[in-house]
């Protein structure tokens, strides 16, 4: 069966009702809960892999500067003093090992969490039996795709700093039109750049045998729903400032609430690829060390 541009219409339909029916709400308060204690280690792994290539400062400006355009400047410098403590150490040879190994688990929770979530959309648990090797595998899968966040972090500053200085002299030279061109055209390679990662994470969190051929349309509409509902959070934050009634803890909430809210959106975009692979190529088999779960159905 060949997908059709007029089959839209019924494949989001058949995605809302099968994310309405995991209850997306509570996935992704979960999924906010463990990125609170995974967020200083996720930063500081992408930051310390991107930044060999790069520069430490300069990356830790780019993603700063991202989190004060979404959440507020009182959040990214919240995040930045996190950042500065969680760098900073005079343990000894021990105490340094022992806080590598907690800043990797800790780093890693939030994908282990995403991957039991993906794996109820998928229809598929892993087999108890398997214990330790199922964590060792969770584990690793997690760490690579945090490689290929900083990889794709990296691309992602290569690109905004061509990009900056194209902007910089399209101004002086061209036209205004041609400025406009230039913002679409910053608009698509981001929105490329993001739409892969939701890719990989489709394509290896889960513990099913799925398809390259199976994420693509489904991370590129998740792409989408993401930058759309940035914006919007951005705007949200920004006028009505939800936090202000919390004070001092006010930052934390807007990291809750913006994880909460992305998640929603990622969950929506992996129930429209699970739905979008089932009608096109039937029910998808489960890993070696996963089994169906018919209780999910």
């Amino acid at each position: 069966m060949q997908f059709k541009t007029k089959d839209i219409g019924k494949l989001l339909k058949m995605t809302f009702n099968g994310w309405n029916d995991k209850d997306p709400f509570r996935q992704s308060a979960v999924i906010a809960y463990y990125a609170i204690f995974s967020i200083p280690g996720l930063l500081v792994l992408v930051i310390s892999i991107a930044g060999y290539f790069f520069g430490n400062e300069s990356v830790n400006q780019n993603i700063l500067k991202q989190i004060s355009n979404t959440m507020g400047s009182e959040t990214a410098i919240q995040i930045s003093e996190i950042l500065i403590k969680s760098t900073q150490s005079k343990s000894s040879f021990w105490g340094s090992f022992m806080g590598i190994i907690i800043l990797l688990v800790g780093s890693t929770a939030v994908f282990v969490e995403l991957q039991k979530t993906l794996n109820l959309i998928w229809h598929v648990k892993v087999i108890p039996k398997k214990g330790i090797l199922t964590i060792l595998k969770a584990r690793l899968f997690s760490f690579g795709l945090i490689l290929a966040i900083a990889f794709l972090l990296m691309v992602s500053l290569v690109v905004s700093a061509g990009l900056s200085s194209l902007g910089s002299w399209m101004r002086t030279y061209t036209h205004d039109y041609m400025i406009s061109l230039f913002y679409v055209l910053h608009f698509i390679i981001s929105l490329a750049v993001i739409s892969i990662l939701f890719a990989l994470m489709f394509k290896i969190l889960p513990d099913a045998k799925i398809k390259w051929k199976h994420v693509w349309l489904g991370s590129i509409v998740t792409g989408i729903l993401f930058t759309i509902g940035q914006t919007v959070l951005a705007y949200y934050f920004s006028t009505a400032n939800p936090a202000s009634v919390y004070g001092v803890a006010g930052s934390v909430i807007l990291i809750l609430l913006w994880v909460s809210y992305s998640s929603m959106i990622l969950f929506f975009g992996a129930e429209f690829t699970a739905t979008y692979a089932k009608v096109y190529s039937g029910d998808i088999p489960p890993t070696e060390i996963a089994k169906v779960d018919n209780s999910k159905k």
